[in-house]
């Protein structure tokens, strides 16, 4: 089992940067594919970006795709999420998600864990 917790989230204006932190408690972390999603009021959760347990392959809605990087850091059981040129509607309640398989999960049914989100608002 693993708890998770985000931080870093803000208040950025567009075309800035933010780094969105999860921090993992639990031995097996390493063991874990991770992922980052998104809730942006009146709409449904959304994927962001997923990454493997070795953190070897990476996946990204077309959305954030050449803006975000998600890396991880197993021996500090950390993960990020680095934001760049943040747009408006990147606006959203941003959850850290920790998978038992190991592998890339684009869905959020297909994770376990998850954190009570950190908010990220955009402002044009």
């Amino acid at each position: 089992q693993v708890q998770v917790v985000e931080s870093g989230g803000g208040l950025v204006q567009a075309g800035g940067s933010l780094r969105l932190s999860c921090a993992a408690s639990g031995r097996t972390f390493s063991s874990y594919g991770m992922g980052w999603f998104r809730q942006a009021p009146g709409k449904e959760r959304e994927f962001v970006a997923a990454i493997n347990w070795s953190g070897a392959s990476t996946r990204y809605a077309d959305s954030v795709k050449g803006r975000f990087t998600i890396s991880r850091a197993n021996a500090k059981n950390m993960m990020y999420l680095q934001m760049n040129s943040l747009k408006p509607e990147d606006t959203g309640v941003y959850y850290c998600a920790a998978d038992q398989s190991g592998g890339l999960r684009l869905g959020s049914r297909e994770y376990e864990y998850w954190g009570q989100g950190t908010q990220v608002t955009v402002s044009s």
